[in-house]
């Protein structure tokens, strides 16, 4: 299974749910491939910002390895699930779609309610993180029980 984790920047949000979500199958002992990428490109190359990177690692979960990338067309081909963070997400993500079968892999992390961008308040992380976990054990839970 292979699953792509995308936000704005690719810097608070994405990189939590990637580093969430593969610590939740490694210690299931699922072989899945988790990354995360953004819609903008503001931040390519560079690492999680650091209150992600800290609120992880509270966890026990390190995110510092990662490094930005911006989402591409050939993502729809490698993946089998996108999950988005809001709304905005959503609709930049679904703009790239080539066909239904594109359409069809992309979804928000929560269901129907967005992952608040935590960037502009310091005191966000962690509830976003709880948000983010939850959200996680949902999916691993739909994807393993089908």
């Amino acid at each position: 299974m292979k699953l792509l984790m995308v936000c704005l920047g690719n810097i608070c949000r994405s990189p939590l749910a990637h580093g969430i979500m593969e610590y939740l199958a490694n210690e299931r002992g699922l072989n899945w491939e988790i990354e995360s990428a953004g819609t903008g490109n503001w931040h390519v190359g560079q690492g999680p910002d650091r209150r992600s990177t800290r609120t992880a690692r509270e966890h026990g979960i390190d995110i510092s390895n990662q490094i930005c990338r911006v989402f591409r067309i050939g993502d729809f081909d490698y993946y089998d699930h996108i999950f988005v963070m809001d709304k905005s997400n959503l609709s930049d993500v679904l703009a790239m779609a080539r066909n239904e079968e594109d359409r069809k892999k992309v979804s928000l992390l929560l269901g129907d309610k967005i992952v608040p961008d935590p960037y502009y308040d310091d005191t966000q992380f962690e509830p976003v993180f709880q948000m983010i976990e939850k959200g996680c054990k949902e999916i691993l839970k739909s994807l393993t029980e089908r």
